[in-house]
């Protein structure tokens, strides 16, 4: 772990899709509630977080335990 960012979302703990999925819309869901209580800055900044959550989970995800065809073996 050592050399990561703060926010490292290729963590174990994200290897499940369930727990990336969950965290999507958790992040997307506060965004809507915030500009439904107009706050449109803070549900700028939770969709901004969302979908960077999204393309990182999903686009742009590597799984951290699969070590196959790193080593060609």
């Amino acid at each position: 772990m050592a050399g990561r960012g703060r926010f490292d979302v290729r963590a174990p703990i994200f290897r499940p899709l369930w727990r990336r999925i969950l965290v999507v819309v958790a992040v997307l869901g506060w965004a809507l509630v915030e500009v439904l209580h107009g706050a449109p800055e803070w549900g700028a900044i939770f969709g901004a977080a969302g979908l960077w959550c999204a393309w990182q989970f999903f686009v742009a995800w590597d799984d951290p335990e699969d070590d196959t065809g790193k080593d060609g073996e």
